[in-house]
Parts: structure tokens; C-alpha cells; sequence
């Protein structure tokens, strides 16, 4: 009896381990940030600040030929980020995204070139208007990228409903095509529906890269279900390298309301980023007039960071 005890473990762990012995890479990278924000109105009290983050990733190819990717991204004390793609080869990778990013429509809110920062990126002690709708969720998502043929490649996303406050799902769509040497072109359109009052948006860009010059615009239109919430967004910005490890960069962004009681929300910034080995050194200063909307209050804004990457 005890012999057949034996035989029985020893087959039920030969079985799993047989099961479960797949090659896996794991990778592992770490950046630290140290940045000073401030602006020429207001009192933000310490402008000082420190990010970090640790990340790993594990990479496992599957006997049916799919190579599966978890992703797992430490922002101090807490997960910030974690993702499972499955690539499926042909038909493309679909990523489900526990945290830490979003749908379409964010992550091609400003396409345009900059060295560090967008034009309405900084912290202007105020409430400046954002340039987007606003993706759906930022956790518990799916993110499908298809190449439908060269050049051209499918973005979608879906953000479950019932998560958060969602009332319902929101799904988003995008496609870029880069068959024209030096032009990457982006459009796509979705509904955020986290709120009753739902929104649809449209984003477009075009950029253009020739030698160290690189340009670029976009508009961003944001149809909300509430009245007199819509606003429209167009964005320029024009990088260049002045050589491996210096980059400069101009970038402007126009809100328009379409309530009357707001003017167009005016930002034109100037960015640059240092490279030396695993440090770089990046900042910008910009000025907003009309922040948010609003005539009375205009701004002007710098950051400078000190990041290490290891």
C-alpha cells in the first residue's frame, strides 16, 4: 500500500511539473525622479517631489505558440501598474489591464512632439481645462493592437461597466498608419460612458519626422451629454535634436468652450531634455492664458527633473 502511495505522488508530480515547465525570461528595470514644480501665482508650498518606480516583467511562450507578457510596475509602496498580454501572433495582442493605463482616447490625448512636457501639462494653480474627454476607466480594462496590413495598424479598447460608478461599457477605436516615410498618422473615436452623462470623442493627429526635426498636430473634439459642456481642442508642437543627447521643443494648445461665459484656454510652452549615460535632465516653462476658461486668470509655469534610470 505504502509502494502504491509512492507511485501515486511521484506520477501526480511528474504531471505538474510537466505541466507547468515553460521557458521564461524575466526582466526587471528601475527609474527615480526628482522634480521641482512652481508658479508665478499661488502658493503650492514645497514645489519638491520624488517619484519612483520598479518594474518586472515576465515573458513565457505556451505550447500553442501564444507568448504570454504579466507586467507589474511598483510606484512606491503600492502596485501602479499590472497587465497580462497575450500574443497570439496573427491575430494580434489583447491585453487585459488590472491598472495603471487607459483606453484609446488617453493614450492618444496629445500625439505631438515634445522634450518633456505639452504646453498645458504643467501645474498652473488653477483648473486648466483638460484636452480630452477622459478615457473610461484606468483598471480593468481590455486593449486589443491589431496590424490589419503594413503600415497600418488597429487600437481598441473596452472598459467594462458596473466598475467605479460606470453605468456603462465604453469602447474605443483607433487606427495609425505610418506608410508614408517619415508621417505617422492617428484618428480615433469613443464613447466614455462612467458617468450618466456620457461623452464621445474624436481625436486626429498627424506627425511628421525628418532628420533631427519633428512636428506635429492634433484636435481633439469632446461631444458631452450635459449642455454647454462640449469643447474642442488643437494642439501644435515642434521638437528638435540638437544632437544624441539634447532635445529642444515648442508646443502650443487652444481649448475652445462651448459655453459663452468662457474664453479659449491659451498655453504655449518650451521644453528641453539632457541625456548623460542613466541621467536625464528635463524641464519646462510655459504660460496659460485663460485657465479654464476663465478671463481673470492667467499663469505661468516651470518644472525641472532630475531622473536616474537603472
Amino acid at each position: 500500500m505504502n509502494n502504491l502511495k509512492k507511485l501515486g505522488l511521484t506520477a501526480l508530480g511528474t504531471a505538474l511539473v510537466a505541466s507547468s515547465a515553460h521557458a521564461a525570461d524575466i526582466t526587471m528595470s528601475a527609474t527615480s525622479k526628482i522634480t521641482y514644480v512652481g508658479a508665478d501665482n499661488g502658493d503650492d508650498g514645497n514645489g519638491w517631489s520624488m517619484s519612483d518606480s520598479i518594474s518586472f516583467s515576465t515573458t513565457g511562450e505556451m505550447d500553442n505558440g501564444m507568448t504570454i507578457t504579466h507586467g507589474i510596475e511598483l510606484d512606491g509602496a503600492a502596485i501602479d501598474a499590472n497587465s497580462i498580454a497575450i500574443d497570439t501572433g496573427d491575430m494580434g495582442t489583447l491585453t487585459f489591464v488590472g491598472g495603471g493605463t487607459t483606453g484609446v482616447i488617453t493614450q492618444w490625448d496629445d500625439l505631438t512632439p515634445t522634450a518633456n512636457e505639452e504646453a498645458h501639462g504643467l501645474t498652473y494653480n488653477g483648473t486648466a481645462s483638460a484636452v480630452d474627454g477622459g478615457g473610461a476607466q484606468t483598471h480593468n480594462l481590455f486593449i486589443y493592437d491589431y496590424t490589419i496590413t503594413d503600415g497600418l495598424a488597429l487600437k481598441a479598447s473596452y472598459a467594462p461597466s458596473g466598475l467605479s460608478g460606470a453605468v456603462e461599457g465604453s469602447t474605443e477605436y483607433g487606427v495609425s498608419y505610418t506608410g508614408i516615410e517619415g508621417l505617422t498618422v492617428y484618428a480615433a473615436m469613443g464613447e466614455n460612458n462612467d458617468a450618466a452623462a456620457g461623452i464621445d470623442n474624436v481625436n486626429f493627429a498627424a506627425i511628421y519626422a525628418s532628420g533631427a526635426m519633428t512636428v506635429g498636430f492634433q484636435t481633439n473634439d469632446v461631444d458631452h451629454a450635459t449642455a454647454n459642456s462640449d469643447r474642442d481642442s488643437t494642439m501644435m508642437g515642434i521638437s528638435y535634436a540638437v544632437s544624441d543627447d539634447l532635445s529642444v521643443s515648442l508646443n502650443s494648445s487652444v481649448v475652445s468652450h462651448e459655453l459663452s461665459t468662457k474664453d479659449d484656454q491659451d498655453s504655449l510652452g518650451v521644453s528641453f531634455s539632457y541625456t548623460s549615460g542613466g541621467m536625464t535632465v528635463s524641464g519646462s516653462y510655459g504660460s496659460m492664458d485663460n485657465v479654464g476658461g476663465t478671463s481673470t486668470i492667467d499663469n505661468k509655469a516651470y518644472e525641472i527633473n532630475f531622473g536616474f534610470a537603472f
